[in-house]
């Protein structure tokens, strides 16, 4: 009974996460940026206090930690400032891709002029990769929220599915049947 509680509560929650994250995935963009923001930060203050504390031991042989101050530096950045990282980072994604995508259309053209064919199944992706970047530049909020949108509809499909198993489940169970049977040699 434990487990069928719990598979019930773990399938519950998933739905729930799957349809807050469709309703509102600019949110989890932003929390996404704030908590990579956080896990910047506590090992970049850690990092300094204990260097402080060292040097309250009489330990003045160490160095400042820069490398603290950085991460402490940019973890309270990302937290600060979500939209400009989310923002940056999607127009720089974008770009790579345009890049990417370009360079391999250079690529296969150049190859044609060599060899003399390419097949132009081998065209799409390089196209596709091209269009994905200019949609990110044109609009990178938006391309942001897409992976979340995903997320969240996955998670409702996994959230009814499995309620859909546990509740067949307990139907057959209740009834007395069973779909596995165990062979024993």
């Amino acid at each position: 009974m434990k487990l069928f509680g719990y598979s019930v509560v773990s399938s519950l929650c998933a739905l729930v996460m799957g349809v807050l994250l469709v309703m509102w995935p600019e949110a989890a963009v932003i929390y996404l940026v704030i908590t990579v923001g956080v896990l910047f930060l506590l090992p970049g203050l850690y990092g300094i206090f204990a260097y402080l504390a060292s040097r309250r031991q009489a330990e003045s042989g160490r160095a400042f930690p820069v490398v603290a101050l950085g991460s402490a530096l940019l973890g309270l950045w990302l937290i600060v400032m979500p939209d400009f990282f989310v923002g940056t980072l999607m127009y720089v994604l974008g770009a790579l891709l345009v890049f990417g995508g370009v360079s391999q259309l250079m690529n296969f053209i150049s190859i044609r002029k060599l060899m003399g064919t390419v097949p132009g199944i081998f065209y799409v992706l390089p196209v596709l990769l091209l269009l994905a970047g200019i949609l990110i530049l044109v609009n990178p909020f938006e391309a942001a929220k897409v992976p979340f949108i995903v997320l969240g509809v996955s998670s409702i499909v996994y959230g009814l599915t499995d309620l859909f198993r546990i509740i067949r489940y307990r139907q057959k169970k209740e009834a007395g049947i069973t779909d596995v049977e165990v062979i024993d040699e």
